[in-house]
């Protein structure tokens, strides 16, 4: 018997981030420690089919998936097992200790995995079902960390229907948000995947289409000449928040290509900004951390007008990009966690989140001293 932890790392899945996510799988996979887990591939093809392998991820990566095996993970009483289906037979792979669930994005990102393996009685990493779906939404998270008095920019929402079908009202009343520049962005997306910076009424529209084809529910936010500053929050309860690291984008903003096709861009850590900021912003960080129940990871992203000063919660992300070089990664590399070393943490943030929930009684009996 073997005394390692079996980690099912799970990739891929139906999301425009599908390759953000096989970016993340490989440094995981290059940098967690083989001498304590044992890690199972399992990869989510973008029409949703699970597959195992011993080399999932190198199919993956070359797009070669058609000959994998399929799997499923089922719950068996107070555990769960991997299995994959050969010639129609269910054959069982391992005993899971814990999901690695290295998926950005929606169908990953947004609460409905993380529901699934709750539903299999499977520990895993990063955030929950209600903590998840909250902050992939971001109007709805907007909602949410504004009501505690966190500053956000003007937005409004707009849904697929009424932008296809009656796009100049909805132009219209964008307009309304704010002067231009307008930013566009798919509710329920990440990696800056469809989002456009609109600087007048055609293109408005031409990004609402755009960002229309990821999502069927698309922000309008007012546009500032920005900062971009972000903070990396790890932890469950107690959460340790990083110091805040500037992102100076090659391009107008910080655009998908900018992330993963450019090289790096260039990145401040920690931010040159005032120590009375910086706090704030860390409060901010923990405080959203903790309204939308997050536990494991999260980067929190604020935006800082160029002109005023003012600061602006832009968003919070339970599963942001997760290579060695992403700034989540980068941010916690700063304040002394290196990435193996943060990969062990999230394993045991993850476990002792299961552990909390195993203490939740789920049924209740009268007795004589109630």
């Amino acid at each position: 018997m073997s005394n390692k932890l079996n980690v099912v790392l799970i990739f891929g899945g139906k999301s425009g981030e599908h390759d953000v996510s096989l970016m993340s799988a490989r440094s995981v996979l290059n940098a967690i420690d083989h001498e304590k887990y044992q890690v199972f591939q399992v990869g989510i093809t973008r029409k949703g089919r699970w597959t195992y392998s011993e080399n999932t991820l190198i199919a993956f990566e070359d797009e070669l998936t058609d000959l994998l095996n399929e799997a499923l993970i089922l719950s068996e009483g107070e555990s769960a097992c991997l299995y994959e289906v050969i010639d129609g037979q269910l054959q069982e792979v391992a005993v899971i200790d814990i999901v690695f669930p290295i998926l950005h994005g929606t169908f990953g990102e947004d609460g409905t995995i993380q529901g699934l393996l709750e539903i299999q009685n499977c520990a895993y990493v990063g955030s929950g079902v209600l903590a998840s779906s909250v902050a992939m939404d971001k109007a709805l998270c907007k909602d949410v960390i504004a009501h505690a008095g966190v500053p956000v920019l003007p937005y409004d929402v707009f849904n697929r229907q009424e932008i296809e079908t009656d796009l100049e009202t909805v132009v219209t009343t964008a307009e309304r948000i704010s002067a231009y520049p307008l930013f566009v962005k798919p509710a329920n997306l990440g990696s800056s995947v469809g989002i456009s910076k609109a600087k007048n009424r055609a293109e408005l529209g031409a990004a609402l289409l755009l960002a229309a084809r990821f999502d069927r529910r698309v922000s309008v936010e007012r546009g500032i000449e920005a900062r971009e500053i972000e903070i990396s929050v790890l932890g469950n309860e107690n959460p340790f928040v990083s110091q805040p690291g500037e992102i100076i984008p090659g391009d107008e903003f910080y655009t998908y290509k900018d992330k993963y096709l450019s090289g790096d861009p260039l990145i401040a850590i920690p931010a040159a900004i005032p120590n009375q900021l910086s706090n704030q912003l860390k409060t901010w960080a923990a405080q959203a951390f903790r309204l939308i129940d997050a536990s494991g990871l999260a980067r929190a992203d604020f935006l800082l007008d160029k002109n005023s000063g003012e600061a602006w919660f832009s968003e919070i992300n339970t599963m942001p990009g997760f290579t060695q070089i992403s700034m989540y990664s980068k941010l916690l590399a700063h304040s002394g966690f290196e990435y193996t070393q943060l990969i062990d943490r999230l394993i045991e943030l993850g476990l002792q989140r299961k552990a909390d929930q195993a203490r939740t009684i789920r049924k209740f009996e009268v007795n004589d001293e109630q």
